[in-house]
This record gives structure tokens, C-alpha cells and sequence, in this order.
């Protein structure tokens, strides 16, 4: 990791340490008697760990962390623009815009040299 940590990377990470963690609360209300969907819950509980651990490495500088968040980042893009075809415009394009702004976070010539 070669000097400091970008700001746009730092944003890109709290982010997703928040998504792992509401993601993590919702599993667990899910799983609570009267929550709903115990199986759902449970996976629910694991994507945030999953999330939350991804996290944790694009704030140390992980690559591996970089392509998993970018692996996402592409399918939520693709996910959006399939959305404002099928109807759902304003939705697709939400969807695909802050993805598109994270990956321009993760890849810019700062984050790239913070990566490296």
C-alpha cells in the first residue's frame, strides 16, 4: 500500500461496512420468532459478514478486496440499465449511477496508486 488512503476509497468502504452491518440487523430480525423468512434471514447475515469483511479490506488497501467491490459494483450497473429498459427508468438509473460513482472512486489514478 503506497501512501495515503484516498478519500473517495475511505467513502467507498464506510459504505459498504454500513450495508454489511443493516445488512447483518435485518438477517437477525428475519430470524427473530415472528420475523418472516428464517432462510433468508440467514443469508442475509452472511452476505453482511461477507460485506463487512470486503470492507475492512479496501480500508487496508486490498486488491482482492478492490475486485470483489468491482465484481458487484459491474453486476448492480448492469442490473440498473436492464431496469430502465424493461419500465423502471429512474429506478435503473439510481441503481446503476452510484455504482458507476463507486467504481470511478475505486479506480481513479489516487486509488489506483493506493492499491498498488
Amino acid at each position: 500500500m503506497a501512501g495515503d488512503r484516498p478519500g473517495g476509497v475511505t467513502l467507498v468502504a464506510v459504505l459498504a461496512w454500513i450495508s454489511g452491518a443493516l445488512q447483518i440487523i435485518s438477517g437477525l430480525f428475519q430470524i427473530l420468532p415472528g420475523g418472516g423468512n428464517f432462510g433468508a434471514g440467514v443469508w442475509a447475515i452472511i452476505l453482511g459478514i461477507v460485506t463487512i469483511i470486503v470492507s475492512l479490506g479496501l480500508f487496508r488497501g486490498s486488491n482482492v478486496a478492490r475486485i470483489i467491490v468491482t465484481v458487484i459494483f459491474v453486476i448492480n450497473i448492469a442490473t440498473g440499465i436492464w431496469l430502465m429498459t424493461v419500465g423502471s427508468f429512474w429506478t435503473g438509473l439510481f441503481s446503476a449511477l452510484f455504482p458507476l460513482i463507486g467504481l470511478l472512486l475505486l479506480w481513479s489514478k489516487r486509488a489506483n496508486a493506493f492499491f498498488s
